[in-house]
């Protein structure tokens, strides 16, 4: 649509409409029907036929054109995917979408636009002084966005007053506007920076009215940049941002911090993870250890029970096995047992009868006329033979 043609011209004239409307009812009104009719005139009087097909300016990115009268709400593409997406159960059950609303999501659905007209709502430029008062405020603007043009976003501030001052007025300094700053993202101009007083603006260079669709990877380095987000616990892949000339700290993030405390807290993180595992370690050793001396323990418990069991059915008589028998105890603790039980309860054994016959071999020796060297009485006394002493 070219200035000073028959279009333009028409309009120019609802613009008028529009601007006396405005000083007539006051500028306390969301939604004014003069105004919203200039949207509605460029998009139904620039329409045209390109094959076969009659079509519009897509509202959301001029550059673009759509089938009339949708001009826009056909795009992006993505929406094909995205509607049904967004109608599935298990989707509404993760957003905590009331079950009792049957009516599926739609692209601006006209219930949404409608309450955007209430009659009573305030508008923006009554909303954001107070706002700006407590808290930093963004603004952000596509270059090609129609719908919501940055022309009337700049004009909006321009005109408004907040915090002692009006429009971008640095503080403390009436007359004297806070500087439009190039912003240049990995090397190629991606739009200006603007604030004052709690309030930033920037408008993002080739941009529609979906600027995350058209540059996710600005759009986040924005609004890190802009929230302060300690972009050393988050993901991502670095991006190299510059504000006014001057490197901005690194926002889309990967594994590289952008600051010395980020980096310290990241090595703190480390050292307690390595920590945490050296005690893991150190506990598992510890149960293998205790777990390794119980078995040993009970190993050398069974080794000495059985030792003792071998003690007590072998009493040192030549391989004679007990099977049963009394016991006695000792003064010292130790058990003995009644030996003409032993000589009942014992079993000849072929070890046995050699051993006896050895034992009686030996005596021989030591004998003459079957008697021993030491011959004892009846009551177990020694009696010496003449010539002994």
């Amino acid at each position: 649509m070219e200035k000073g043609s028959p279009i333009a011209d028409q309009i120019e004239k609802q613009v008028a409409v529009c601007v006396k409307t405005i000083a007539e009812k006051g500028r306390h009104h969301v939604d004014l029907s003069q105004c919203e009719q200039i949207l509605q005139d460029i998009l139904s009087k620039t329409r045209h036929h390109k094959d076969g097909k009659e079509v519009c300016w897509n509202m959301y990115d001029v550059r673009l054109e759509d089938t009339y009268p949708s001009c826009g709400m056909n795009w992006p593409p993505d929406l094909t995917s995205l509607t049904p997406y967004l109608r599935r159960k298990d989707v509404l059950q993760a957003l905590h979408v009331n079950p009792e609303k049957h009516v599926g999501w739609t692209e601006c659905a006209g219930a949404v636009s409608s309450t955007f007209r209430a009659l009573k709502s305030k508008p923006s430029v009554e909303l954001l002084p107070d706002l700006l008062k407590e808290m930093p405020v963004l603004l952000f603007s596509g270059d090609k966005d129609l719908i919501c043009n940055h022309i009337g976003t700049e004009e909006l501030i321009h005109n408004m007053e907040w915090n002692g001052g009006k429009g971008f007025e640095l503080d403390g300094a009436p007359g004297t506007w806070a500087p439009r700053e190039d912003w240049m993202f990995e090397g190629e101009p991606a739009g200006i920076y603007q604030s004052a007083r709690n309030l930033t603006y920037v408008l993002i260079y080739n941009s529609s009215h979906m600027v995350p669709y058209d540059f996710p990877r600005r759009t986040r380095d924005m609004l890190d940049r802009f929230m302060e987000v300690d972009i050393g616990k988050i993901g991502g892949a670095p991006a190299d941002s510059v504000i006014g000339g001057e490197k901005a700290p690194i926002t889309s993030v990967g594994g590289t911090p952008n600051s010395t405390a980020a980096a310290e807290k990241e090595k703190e993180r480390v050292d307690r993870a390595r920590w945490a595992a050296y005690y893991r370690s150190g506990e598992v050793a510890l149960v293998l250890v205790a777990s390794a001396a119980a078995i040993w323990g009970i190993f050398i418990w069974k080794q000495r029970r059985r030792r003792g069991n071998r003690r007590g059915s072998y009493a040192g008589l030549g391989g004679m096995k007990i099977t049963g028998g009394s016991r006695d105890r000792l003064a010292d603790g130790r058990e003995s047992f009644d030996e003409d039980e032993l000589r009942e309860l014992t079993v000849e054994s072929p070890m046995f009868e050699r051993d006896r016959d050895f034992e009686a071999a030996e005596a021989g020796r030591y004998t003459l006329d079957g008697a021993s060297d030491d011959e004892s009485d009846d009551e177990g006394r020694v009696e010496k033979r003449p010539g002994e002493k």
